[in-house]
């Protein structure tokens, strides 16, 4: 019997609304859903495969237990019996800071990873907390920290309603976006075009972005920072400041117009190999345009000074007076935001509360750099016990972390390791416990995070298209008997957690005076909750106690769970509006232009206007069928052009030598691999440029499609010593590699130093 059910698609930040086809509990089709308030019906490459990914026979569907060196299928309790076992007594042995724990990207498109970690990080008290944040975006969490006092609120381009829009080491039309969700970027981008506007891009290769754009700069990789700051002095010189309605929030200005006396246009230039008269011409329109925004993402997060660049995107956004502004760049506000709360100074954001034990990395955020993972594992020193136990949840580090070969040897030399994940794959695969999450389509979506990036004000929540299929948990259960077993409640049921959460959180709300349900009974605000589960219930709090919600009854039109169940398509909320200085939490109560931190890394970048690099540099890349090293075992959504080769620029191959298709060696300081060479002008010269997320050419896993066409691990080439020093993300773009054609009677095959 066939049948539909909605689902948001949870393969990339775009959380497009899916009509999917059910045939006799499978699912057999997916189509965009018209009626999505959000989506509108889009859906791209990934979302028509969600059959394909769902059904993947290559997922697990029963723990695994290590006995006796060998990973075997084991019960649920048997499980969890291990997992209690193996997280206390390496907490009882060498302490909580011994315990890691170690979230990948995954964690933010499903309710568990939202709802759950935060508790197990906090009931285990562990400071050894490291997530793919820290070779992705870490970046803009911090300047947003520092500039707004909450690490989170990170305003985004309203492209719906600007008239220009400055784009930088972005490629949203092979990503669909990233901290800035947006179904339908291409065409959203299409429309600004059509209704006259401008689209600037800015990126060392000429991507499918980039071709749509009326201007493309080919900047030299790693130097964003240094043409924003030029932008930005370019518009002080030229008298070209206008704070607009954002002015009497802003602190700062002439601070920060010394600040930034150095980086002329003409200091700049050589660096970025953009001449001066680009960049003040660069200048000059942003600040005429009616509305513009300027938008950065993962190519100016992932380099040297990714937290300037991205401090200097928010900079840029207030000096024209865009921040805050319809067209501009504004803070959306969230259905399960917590209930906002009176303007006024807060607690501010601070860095380095702790460190890593090894190399003295700061902590931003709560966490320690991925890049750091392997040293806190295998070396020892007198301060402090190295990572003994780890957690990972939907986490691949062995490929997404710089040298993944120390940090594959790291992990097999744990006492205990647990892996929620849905294959066996190059880091489950040391696992003594592997969890195995269900498919996507037999659990409930909502996005927590995403929604507070959404380019417009909306809320939608899927349940289950399917039902659990026996023997499976849900992963939202999983995670939450982690937690049990962690902080030695093991057998508890599983729902206490959620109890708990509930009773802590109205006991909280009903305490601040600003909150709807103030002097209320908890108790009573409680048995009013409704939904089928613990997760439903502690969703139903927030929709109720958020910007939009009912207030348990203070506002009847407000939201409630029941009300956005009965709008199976979502509820549309309105356009992104002004809210400053309601978000703000600095010290100050305003945006504060030029933080300490900021102000003292600036040397750093002006000694980087004498650098240049001698030979080839490297970049990542993105293809509209991929999301880092998740999908690569669907065959739907590899070959073709989504292939593992190097992109070359024909004068840089003629010069070493190398055809088309010839295999090369890829060196770089933390070792070498092997990959065939792709000769195209989409790379500007000096640059070379391989995918991130493959190398699945290691024993032990089962991922059968993905293992047979492997690719090589671009991070490999890295020793994990290049870091961002403020926010501590890797450095994986801009980097020094040498490029050598193989001889014909070398092998070729990947290999790494040592």
């Amino acid at each position: 019997m066939s049948r539909t059910a909605l689902r948001i698609c949870p393969l990339c930040e775009a959380t497009c609304g899916l009509v999917l086809t059910v045939d006799d509990g499978q699912v057999t089709g997916a189509r965009g859903d018209r009626d999505d308030v959000f989506s509108k019906g889009f859906v791209c490459p990934k979302g028509a495969a969600f059959p394909e990914v769902d059904s993947d026979p290559d997922r697990l569907r029963t723990p695994l237990v290590r006995v006796d060196g060998e990973l075997r299928e084991a019960t649920w309790e048997e499980a969890f019996d291990a997992v209690a076992a193996g997280l206390r007594g390496a907490v009882d042995r060498y302490g909580p800071h011994a315990v890691g724990v170690v979230l990948g990207n995954p964690n933010v498109h499903t309710m568990a990873g939202a709802l759950y970690p935060p508790l197990l990080i906090g009931g285990l008290g562990t400071h050894s907390v490291f997530t793919a944040s820290t070779v992705d975006q870490m970046p803009k969490h911090v300047s947003s920290g520092l500039l707004f006092g909450d690490a989170n609120r990170i305003p985004v381009p309203d492209l719906d309603r600007t008239d220009h829009l400055l784009l930088i080491g972005a490629n949203p039309l092979e990503s669909n976006g990233s901290l800035c969700t947006a179904p339908d970027f291409p065409g959203r981008l299409k429309a600004l075009k059509a209704r006259g506007g401008t689209l600037t891009v800015v990126d060392p290769r000429r991507t499918r972005t980039a071709r749509l754009a009326d201007r493309h700069l080919a900047v030299r990789p790693g130097t964003d920072a240094l043409l924003l700051a030029a932008i930005a002095r370019t518009l002080f010189d030229e008298d070209l400041v206008d704070l607009g309605a954002t002015a009497p929030h802003l602190q700062g200005v002439a601070e920060l117009s010394d600040a930034l006396a150095d980086f002329t246009p003409e200091a700049v230039a050589d660096a970025c190999d953009v001449d001066a008269a680009t960049i003040r011409v660069l200048a000059r329109e942003l600040a005429a345009a009616p509305t513009a925004a300027v938008y950065a993402r993962i190519g100016s997060c992932t380099v040297p000074h990714g937290t300037l660049a991205s401090w200097l995107v928010d900079v840029l956004n207030a000096l024209t007076g865009n921040l805050d502004r319809p067209g501009g760049a504004l803070f959306p506000q969230a259905a399960t935001d917590r209930t906002p709360r009176p303007a006024g100074p807060g607690h501010g954001f601070a860095l380095g509360r702790w460190h890593s034990r090894v190399s003295r990395h700061p902590e931003a955020k709560g966490e320690l750099p991925l890049s750091s993972l392997a040293e806190e594992i295998d070396t020892p020193t007198e301060d402090g016990t190295p990572v003994r136990a780890v957690v990972t949840v939907g986490a691949n580090p062995v490929l997404s972390a710089p040298d993944g070969d120390r940090l594959d040897r790291a992990l097999a030399s744990l006492d205990f390791m647990v892996s929620v994940d849905p294959y066996l794959n190059e880091t489950s695969r040391h696992a003594h416990v592997v969890l195995p999450p269900p498919p996507p389509a037999q659990s409930p979506h909502h996005d927590f995070a995403f929604n507070t990036l959404a380019v417009r004000n909306q809320v939608r929540y899927t349940r289950p298209a399917v039902p659990l299929e026996p023997g499976r948990m849900a992963e939202t259960e999983i995670l939450a008997r982690i937690v049990l077993a962690a902080t030695g409640m093991h057998g508890a049921d599983p729902s206490a957690v959620d109890d708990l959460v509930i009773r802590q959180t109205l006991g909280k709300a009903v305490r601040e005076e600003h909150s709807p349900v103030h002097g209320r009974d908890p108790k009573e605000l409680a048995g009013l909750l409704t939904g089928d589960n613990g997760p439903e219930r502690r969703l139903d709090l927030m929709l109720r106690l958020g910007p939009y919600g009912d207030g348990f009854g203070a506002d009847p039109d407000g939201l409630t769970l029941e009300k956005l169940l009965a709008h199976p398509h979502g509820i549309d909320l309105g356009p992104l509006r002004p809210r400053l200085p309601q978000p703000l939490k600095t010290r100050s109560g305003k945006v504060e232009l030029l933080p300490g931190p900021i102000a003292a890394d600036l040397p750093r970048l002006r000694a980087a206007l004498r650098a240049r690099p001698d030979g080839l540099v490297l970049v990542g890349r993105r293809h509209l069928r991929s999301n880092n090293s998740w999908l690569h075992n669907v065959p739907a959504l590899t070959g073709g052009s989504n292939r593992c080769t190097l992109h070359l620029h024909p004068d840089d191959a003629d010069r070493l030598g190398v055809r088309d298709g010839q295999p090369v060696r890829v060196k770089g300081a933390g070792g070498e691999v092997t990959v065939p060479v792709e000769v195209t002008d989409a790379v500007r010269r000096g640059v070379v440029s391989l995918p991130h997320g493959w190398g699945h050419d290691r024993p032990g896993t089962r991922t059968r499609h993905a293992s047979a066409n492997p690719g090589v691990n671009v991070n490999q080439l890295l020793d994990g010593s290049l870091l961002d020093p403020l926010s501590g993300n890797a450095v994986l773009n801009g980097f020094p590699v040498e490029v050598a054609p193989v001889r014909a009677e070398e092998p070729e095959s990947v290999t790494a130093l040592t």
